[in-house]
């Protein structure tokens, strides 16, 4: 069964507590964060993809609402908890998945991970060699053989294949289809660009060569990189 990274934050413990043990009996979550404020929840999307994040509303510093507002675009999967309806409308404008009114029960919670699992699986899936995700209003299946590299713009990603000229946009963060991808077949070597380890036949100063386009390996990656140069030449 496909599991989804979940992230939880509630500045009450009791609440924070509660949706922990909801989260913990749905057997398609994984719990692998729980927070009191949304700065510490930014701390950890800096280090780690989460799937779905599970926010209170009101909380100090920066607010569940705010911190959305912050990941617009990113591919984040938002259920908002809170204890006043006039938030609703904002929770909508954010794209959010579902908006739970507090106090709630075990079952409204699983209903909102269903949605947040459906939309998900909608967006991109990985099934043994090959990469499922919508691209010009359908659901494209790409062998992983076949992608040569990954190019990130903005809100979306081109995925640039070996068997044809024409690449595949799809509305994806860089960060939501880098964490789906076989590590040990696809790495990211700058900001804007992910690509196909085996499929790299020529590095010349720096960059990695597929046909005319030159991808640069950015310094924030390079040790990463130089790991994998060095385990291939043993």
């Amino acid at each position: 069964m496909q599991t989804y990274s979940v992230l939880v934050a509630d500045d009450e413990p009791l609440a924070l507590s509660l949706v922990e043990k909801y989260v913990k009996q749905i057997p398609f979550l994984q719990l692998i964060g729980s927070h009191s404020n949304a700065l510490s929840v930014l701390e950890q999307l800096e280090e780690e993809w989460v799937d779905i994040l599970i926010l209170d509303i009101q909380m100090p510093n920066l607010s569940g609402m705010q911190l959305a507002q912050q990941l617009a675009g990113q591919g984040h999967k938002i259920i908002f908890t809170t204890a006043f309806e006039q938030y609703a409308i904002q929770g909508y404008k954010v794209n959010a998945v579902d908006y739970l009114l507090k106090p709630f029960a075990f079952e409204e919670l699983l209903s909102a991970a269903q949605k947040a699992k459906q939309q998900l699986q909608a967006v991109t899936v990985v099934q043994e060699d090959y990469l499922i995700l919508k691209s010009d209003y359908k659901l494209q299946q790409i062998a992983l053989d076949d992608i040569l590299y990954i190019e990130g713009l903005k809100d979306y990603v081109r995925i640039h294949r070996r068997s044809t000229d024409k690449s595949l946009l799809s509305l994806l963060s860089m960060k939501s289809l880098q964490a789906r991808l076989p590590r040990h077949r696809f790495m990211r070597v700058h900001r804007s660009y992910i690509v196909n380890l085996d499929k790299i036949s020529t590095i010349e100063r720096g960059q990695l060569i597929f046909g005319k386009q030159h991808i640069p390996v950015s310094d924030k990656y390079k040790e990463a990189f130089q790991g994998f140069i060095d385990r291939r030449s043993v």
